[in-house]
């Protein structure tokens, strides 16, 4: 459904608007609330389902010559509260980044382009439970390893969780860090540093990434579907081969 000609968002009535922070409201437009909702998720979904999947991101980066890959997690504000989760503990409360949202983990290539996005999980969890709760997550970036040598740099919250993450080497307690380590941390922290624009691209683009205020379970299709459209704007779209018929 489009908006009307004279609107002057030139957006059809979906995301793309939604997500740029458009502030026209569906009584503007003669549609009731909940068929605007109705719309609105339509739309998400359509986006997400044009998500690269985990086999098409390691092809794309193989193709693309990548020499290693990036892994990290980004918590997306939200604006529900107060879910209750296991012990009693808020469901969607960042510890560490004090606040409500979601974490969703971001597969990213060398210069930092998003490849893939997982679907949302409680703000709470850290990032290796995050990272294990992905399907396929850590058994296709093993497989990537073994077959193609293609490792996977994280920081310090992925330790020990896959052979195919290299992360680096913790400080041992009452000891220090030998030269030859730290060397290879400033290696490892420098050339996975640039993980985070991968987050930053999804989430200075997409307005709605700030901050959602829909239910915090769609807060992965919301990112997979804003993905699809930085994949559009940046010419990184799906080729034929890997778009559905």
């Amino acid at each position: 459904m489009t908006r009307p000609v004279e609107d002057p968002c030139p957006e059809p009535f979906g995301l793309p608007c939604w997500s740029c922070g458009g502030s026209w409201t569906a009584t503007d437009n003669a549609i009731s609330r909940s068929t605007a909702y109705d719309y609105l998720h339509e739309d998400i979904d359509t986006l997400a389902a044009d998500a690269p999947d985990l086999a098409t991101a390691l092809a794309e980066a193989k193709a693309r010559g990548a020499g290693h890959l990036n892994l990290d997690g980004t918590v997306i504000r939200t604006d529900r509260i107060s879910a209750p989760g296991p012990n009693s503990a808020d469901l969607w409360w960042s510890g560490k980044h004090k606040h409500h949202g979601g974490n969703v983990q971001v597969l990213s290539d060398p210069d930092g382009f998003p490849l893939w996005t997982s679907q949302v999980r409680p703000g709470r969890e850290h990032d290796t439970t995050c990272a294990k709760s992905a399907e396929g997550l850590l058994v296709a970036l093993e497989q990537a390893a073994t077959e193609t040598g293609l490792l996977t740099l994280t920081d310090l919250g992925y330790e020990n969780l896959s052979p195919a993450i290299r992360t680096p080497v913790k400080k041992p307690k009452n000891a220090e860090l030998t030269g030859e380590q730290q060397a290879y941390n400033q290696v490892i922290r420098g050339v996975h540093a640039v993980a985070e624009r991968a987050n930053s691209l999804l989430k200075t683009t997409f307005k709605t990434l700030r901050r959602v205020s829909l239910d915090p379970w769609r807060i992965g299709m919301i990112a997979k579907a804003a993905h699809v459209i930085l994949r559009l704007e940046h010419g990184r779209h799906l080729t034929e081969d890997h778009n559905p018929s």
